[in-house]
C-alpha cells in the first residue's frame, strides 16, 4: 500500500506533471455530491478466467452477467469496477464496442453504475486473443492477463494502436450517463516495471483527455513509487487508492488524503484474511464519506476466494475465503455479510 504521507509531501513536485484540463476541486466535490454513497465491486463474471474470456465474441456471457449483477443490486451495492482489454478491442472493435454497451445496458438495469478500467500492470504477462487458459487449481487469478501484454508496455513504437483504442472507447462512452468515472490505469509499476510505466501512464492521461469525456478521470495509489504517485496525485479528477489493510491502516490513509481536497473512493479492498471486512472497513468508509469497491463479486474461475500467495494445489475450498461474496447459485458465503452491506447502505440512501 502506498505512503500517502510521501505522496503529499512531493505535491509541489507533482504539480509541474499535470496534464490538463484537470476538473478544479469544486467541480470534482460537486460531481462526488451528486453521486451518493458508492458502493460495490470489482467485477467480472464467474465464467471468465480474465478479461478476454469476459469480452471477447466467442465467450460473453449476458445471461450470467445479468443473473451476478442481480446479487449485486440485491446487497445494495450501486457501482462496478470492470476491466477491459486493449486486445478485445484491437481483434473486434466495432463488436467490443457493442459488447460494452449491452454490458452497460444490463448493468443499467440493474441500477449500478460502471467504472471502467482501462490498462492494468497485474498477473500474467503475454495475453493473447483465443481461447484463454483454464484456471490452475486453487491459485489466485492464474489466468488474468496485463493490459497492455509486456512487449508492448516496454515498446513505445508499439503505442500507436493503444492511442487509437483510449480515444476509441472513451469517444465512444465518454458522455455515457452509465459510466460513472475512468480508471485509465490499474496498480502502474506492478509486476516489476516499477516507474517504467510512467510513460505509458502519462500517455494515457493525455490520450483520455483528448477524447473530452464528461466524466472524471483517476488512476488509484497503491504503492510507493513516487513519480508514478506524483504523477496520480497531480493528474487524477477524484482521488482513488488500494487498501488491504486493518483499520488503523485505513483510516490514517483517508486522513491523509483527505488534505488533497477532493473526492475519495477506494477502488479495492476487503481481504478477510488480513482484517479487511465488510463489518469493520464500511462504517470507517461511510463516515468519511469515501467511496468502497471492493474486490470480487462471485467467486468463479479467478479463483479469488484464495490469497495471492497461499495457493491450495488441490483446489479445495479455503477455510476463509479471500476475496468475493456471493457463491455461483447466488448463496452470499457469509450471510451476515451481505445483511450488512444491506442496511448499512439503505441507511446512506
Amino acid at each position: 500500500m502506498v505512503s500517502l504521507l510521501l505522496s503529499i509531501l512531493i505535491l509541489s513536485e507533482a504539480d509541474s506533471t499535470s496534464i490538463g484540463p484537470r476538473w478544479t476541486p469544486e467541480q470534482a466535490t460537486e460531481w462526488y455530491r451528486e453521486q451518493g454513497w458508492l458502493v460495490g465491486a470489482n467485477f467480472i463474471p464467474s465464467t471468465a478466467v480474465n478479461q478476454l474470456e469476459m469480452w471477447q465474441a466467442e465467450t460473453y456471457d449476458t445471461s450470467t452477467i445479468d443473473r451476478e449483477l442481480g446479487f449485486a443490486e440485491g446487497a445494495g451495492m450501486n457501482v462496478m469496477r470492470v476491466f477491459l482489454h486493449d486486445l478485445a478491442w484491437q481483434a473486434d472493435s466495432a463488436g467490443f464496442k457493442s459488447r460494452v454497451g449491452r454490458f452497460l445496458g444490463i448493468a443499467a438495469k440493474h441500477r449500478i453504475r460502471i467504472l471502467f478500467v482501462i490498462f492494468d500492470d497485474c498477473w500474467y504477462p503475454d495475453a493473447a486473443i483465443g481461447k484463454q487458459p483454464a484456471p490452475k487449481p486453487g491459485v489466485h487469478n492464474s489466468g488474468w492477463v496485463r493490459s497492455p501484454n509486456a512487449a508492448t508496455h516496454n515498446d513505445p513504437g508499439r503505442w500507436g494502436y493503444l492511442e487509437r483504442y483510449v480515444k476509441d472507447i472513451i469517444s465512444t462512452f465518454g458522455r455515457d450517463g452509465r459510466v460513472f468515472m475512468w480508471d485509465l490505469y490499474n496498480e502502474p509499476g506492478n509486476s516489476g516495471y516499477n516507474e517504467r510505466s510512467l510513460p505509458l501512464l502519462k500517455e494515457v492521461f493525455r490520450w483520455a483527455r483528448a477524447a473530452s469525456p464528461t466524466q472524471p478521470l483517476t488512476s488509484g495509489l497503491w504503492y510507493d513509487h513516487k513519480e508514478l504517485n506524483a504523477f496520480q496525485i497531480s493528474n487524477s479528477d477524484v482521488i482513488t487508492f488500494h487498501n488491504y489493510g486493518d483499520t488503523t491502516s485505513l483510516k490514517q490513509e483517508i486522513l491523509n488524503l483527505q488534505k488533497l481536497g477532493r473526492p475519495i473512493v477506494c477502488t479495492e479492498y476487503m481481504a478477510r484474511t488480513r482484517h479487511s471486512t465488510f463489518q469493520t472497513h464500511l462504517p470507517i468508509f461511510k463516515q468519511y464519506d469515501v467511496g468502497a469497491i471492493n474486490w470480487g463479486l462471485v467467486s468463479g474461475k479467478t479463483n479469488t476466494i484464495y490469497e495471492w500467495d497461499k495457493p491450495v494445489p488441490d483446489g479445495s475450498e479455503p477455510m476463509i475465503w479471500f476475496h468475493d461474496v456471493f457463491r455461483k447459485n447466488g448463496n452470499p458465503y457469509r450471510p451476515e455479510e451481505v445483511k450488512f452491506i444491506r442496511e448499512i447502505t439503505r441507511n446512506a440512501e
